[in-house]
C-alpha cells in the first residue's frame, strides 16, 4: 500500500505571522483576517467592491473554505467582473449576458428593440436565406454579429431579454420567407434552389404588423395573427 503524506501541517508551519506562505498563497478560511486584509488593500484591491464580494464567495464555495489562493489570483478574477459584481463575457467584453441562476420567465421576455437592429436583423436573414438557398449555416451566418450590436448598445438589464427579444423576431422573419417560397414552388425544400422573386415585396413591416406575443412553452415569443399576403 502506497504511503500517503499529509502536507498540511508542513504548509501551515511555512505561514509566517502574516498568513501568507512563502509562494504568496494563504488559506481561504484567513481571507478576513487582519493580517491578510491588510496586504489585500495594499495590493490596490478593494475588499469593499461588489466584484471582490463575488470572487471570494465562489472561491470559498468552490473549496469549502479550505483552499488556498493569493493576491494575483484574486486580482486576475476580479477583472472578470464589473462594478455591480456581473460577469463580464470574454466574448463580448459585456456584463449583462450571463444567464445562470435566472429563470426563464425573467430572460425569455419580449421587450422593445430598436427599429435599427430589427432590420439589421431581416436584412441579415434575408441575405443569408437566400445565400443558402433556406438552410442554416453556422459556419459563415453574420447572426452574431446583429446580436453583439445590440448588446453593446443596450442597457446591461435588458441584454439578455432583448437578445431573446430579437432572436424571436429572427425566427419570424426566417419563417415568413419559408411561407413565400413554398407559396411560389409549394414543392419547394430547403437546399433546392429559390424561385426568383419568392421574397419580392416581403419587408420588415409587413411581418412584424402580422405578430402578436404570446406565452410560449420556454417563455414569451411571436406567433403572427393574421396572414402575411393579407
Amino acid at each position: 500500500m502506497s504511503k500517503i503524506t499529509d502536507y498540511r501541517n508542513l504548509i501551515s508551519s511555512m505561514m509566517g505571522s502574516s498568513g501568507v506562505d512563502s509562494f504568496g498563497r494563504f488559506k481561504m478560511s484567513n481571507i478576513n483576517s487582519k493580517s491578510v486584509q491588510r496586504q489585500l488593500k495594499s495590493a490596490g484591491i478593494n475588499t469593499n467592491s461588489k466584484a471582490y464580494q463575488k470572487v471570494i464567495g465562489q472561491m470559498m464555495s468552490a473549496g469549502g473554505g479550505m483552499g488556498y489562493t493569493n493576491i494575483q489570483g484574486i486580482k486576475n478574477l476580479m477583472k472578470s467582473y464589473d462594478a455591480d459584481g456581473d460577469y463580464i463575457s470574454p466574448a463580448s467584453g459585456l456584463a449583462g449576458l450571463d444567464a445562470t441562476n435566472i429563470p426563464l420567465s425573467q430572460r425569455h421576455v419580449i421587450i422593445n428593440i430598436p427599429e435599427k437592429n430589427r432590420q439589421e436583423m431581416f436584412d441579415n436573414a434575408k441575405r443569408e436565406f437566400l445565400q443558402e438557398n433556406g438552410v442554416a449555416n453556422g459556419d459563415t451566418t453574420k447572426r452574431s454579429d446583429v446580436f453583439y450590436h445590440y448588446q453593446k448598445g443596450a442597457k446591461k438589464q435588458d441584454r439578455l431579454k432583448g437578445t431573446w427579444t430579437l432572436e424571436q423576431y429572427e425566427r419570424q422573419y426566417n419563417q415568413a420567407f419559408v411561407d413565400a417560397v413554398k407559396a411560389a414552388d409549394p414543392t419547394w425544400k430547403p437546399g433546392k434552389e429559390i424561385p426568383a422573386n419568392a421574397l419580392e415585396g416581403i419587408s420588415r413591416e409587413s411581418i412584424e404588423r402580422a405578430l402578436v406575443k404570446t406565452q410560449g412553452q420556454y417563455g414569451e415569443t411571436f406567433t403572427r395573427g393574421v396572414n402575411l399576403r393579407l
